[in-house]
């Protein structure tokens, strides 16, 4: 699957996309002026949106690359 397929099954899953998760990671203080913060993890990231939202460990992991900044929405 595409990063692009993972963000479209994500937003019709949880009805959330990448500016959303940007806003409730900063919520969470995940993360802080658009960063991950120092003490933020791959795992605490993952956890959370497993938990919160259901999602599977490789849409998790796509979140988590969007919010590090290795991906953006125009990637696939």
């Amino acid at each position: 699957m595409s990063f692009q397929g993972y963000l479209t099954t994500i937003k019709s899953k949880t009805g959330k996309g990448p500016a959303d998760f940007r806003k409730l990671a900063e919520e969470k203080g995940f993360t802080k002026n658009g960063e991950l913060t120092p003490a933020t993890k791959a795992g605490d990231i993952t956890q959370w949106l497993k938990d919160d939202f259901e999602l599977g460990h490789g849409h998790a992991m796509a979140i988590y690359a969007l919010l590090k900044g290795i991906k953006n929405e125009d990637s696939e």
